[in-house]
């Protein structure tokens, strides 16, 4: 396993700008308002082979942020802490050593971590930065560095390697694998999105079975996308691989009202982008609203499978079994049964995706979202035979036939697989522009039931029949295309 290298300090020291430097990556959000980062975010560094920790800054006091996230965010700092081989402890180098960072060093010397000293913001004025004051904390000369403009951050990968090699060197060596031995399976990247406050990150600690992800009822207390692997146990007993990807609240654009928001919606979008199946979670009293369809409609922009995760259930369970509340339903499973006739009225847009009930709270069904997940992702690699393509295609346009536009209809030729993850057709039709949206969605509508593929996404290749005043023209076709109608190939 890689080494871990935590980065820790007090508020508004640049600790999440120098990790976005060392990783490479813009995955933890940067301002200059002081408690912006409250879960613990990790990183794989290429080039050191380390996984790199930031953290919430230690000792934030008042401000926006509630007390109870503060307690969190701190509890989160004492885990990268506990794991770290390594601590880089980040000062302000455009300020003096101040009593905050005398406790922390305090508690670093307590817990006998090795702890590399890092002066951040030197840029700013070195002749602020006091190494006398510096030593003062115990840890030796500091590295010197400006986190926002790349200096010195040469010098800080070197010392981090050098730190681990010694730290290497003082663990006994582990038994070499034997020969032929598998590698690990690619883990399933998973991600939860949703509206804020429906129950992501208390889902996200039942998979992880620890409190390592923040749950509060304050909305928006999630702003980073947290990556976190975990194993899952399968019906067969074997061991699914799994990274979740944990995110907040997905707010419509114009309800942003500062920009922590916007890029907190930017991590979430991009956290979409970079998964393998999406649980969309839902609230199990809300029911389906505009922005859970908008946050749905996000997932569906990006062809992603989706497994509908409807959270809180115990809540409902308690309702009538206290006989309190939802009064206008008969039992629980008449509420079930209008919420699933709810779910696929108002996400039309996401054919034949799994609908499952859960409770974060008790742990309910959790086990078969799992399942779900893994199953779309066994789907997704599924050859569709190129026959009975052409053959479903046929019947779904006789039994239905496409609107006519302008006065012609959408006609198919010929259909083709040509990739997964989505699965994409290519479709050799007579006209792109006939097909209209509500028809796309109905052939990949009845592509999904009779493949078997709920929830997964399509995406249709359009090759249009050559205008004939090109042809009169001379001019050559973009890209090679068949004669029209082409012969068919049985698979």
């Amino acid at each position: 396993m890689p080494a871990t290298v935590a980065i820790v300090g007090r508020p508004n020291v640049g600790k999440s700008r120098l990790f976005n430097r060392l990783s490479r990556k813009r995955i933890a959000i940067v301002h200059d308002q002081p408690g912006i980062t409250r879960d613990v975010l990790s990183a794989h560094v290429e080039d050191g082979d380390y996984t790199l920790l930031d953290t919430g800054g230690l000792g934030l006091k008042g401000g926006d942020t509630p007390a109870q996230i503060i307690a969190a965010s701190e509890t989160q700092v004492g885990f990268a802490i506990d794991v770290a081989a390594l601590i880089l402890f980040v000062v302000d180098g455009f300020e003096n050593i101040t009593a905050l960072d005398m406790r922390i060093a305090d508690r670093l010397r307590r817990g006998r971590k090795n702890v590399l000293l890092v002066v951040n913001k030197a840029d700013r004025g070195e002749h602020k930065v006091d190494f006398a004051d510096a030593q003062r904390l115990g840890f030796g000369d500091p590295v010197l560095v400006s986190a926002e403009h790349g200096g010195g951050e040469d010098d800080l990968r070197a010392a981090i390697l050098a730190r681990l090699e010694l730290v290497a060197a003082s663990k006994p060596k582990p038994a070499p694998a034997p020969p032929g031995a598998p590698d690990a399976d690619r883990p399933l990247c998973v991600c939860f999105i949703g509206r804020p406050n429906v129950g992501k990150s208390s889902l996200g600690n039942r998979l992880l079975q620890s409190d390592r992800l923040i749950v509060s009822d304050v909305p928006g207390t999630t702003r980073d996308s947290v990556e976190l692997p975990f194993g899952f146990r399968g019906r067969k007993g074997d061991i699914h691989p799994f990274l979740l990807i944990d995110t907040a609240g997905i707010k419509a654009a114009s309800k942003l009202v500062s920009p922590v928001e916007y890029f907190a919606r930017l991590r979430s979008l991009d956290a979409i982008q970079r998964s393998d199946v999406i649980f969309l979670v839902l609230d199990a009293l809300d029911g389906v609203t505009q922005q859970d369809k908008a946050v749905a409609g996000e997932a569906v922009k990006e062809r992603k499978p989706i497994v509908v995760v409807v959270n809180k259930w115990d809540l409902v369970l308690e309702g009538f079994k206290k006989g309190e509340g939802l009064k206008s339903y008969k039992s629980e499973r008449d509420y079930r049964e209008k919420y699933e006739k709810a779910v696929f009225n108002q996400l039309f847009f996401t054919p034949g995706a799994p609908l499952i009930f859960v409770s974060a709270l008790s742990g309910r069904e959790i086990d078969r979202m799992l399942n779900a997940a893994v199953q779309l992702s066994r789907v997704l690699d599924k050859k569709l035979p190129t026959a009975k393509l052409n053959q479903t295609l046929i019947y779904l346009t006789e039994r239905t036939p496409p609107p006519a536009v302008a006065g012609r209809r959408f006609r198919i030729y010929y259909a083709t697989q040509t990739g997964n993850r989505p699965f994409r057709i290519k479709l050799f039709c007579n006209r792109e522009e006939k097909l209209t949206e509500s028809y796309r969605r109905y052939l990949e509508a009845g592509l999904v039931e009779a493949f078997g593929l709920a929830g997964c996404p399509f995406i249709f290749e359009l090759v249009g029949k050559p205008r004939e005043e090109n042809r009169r023209r001379g001019y050559k076709e973009e890209v090679s295309r068949p004669s029209y109608p082409p012969k068919r190939v049985e698979d």
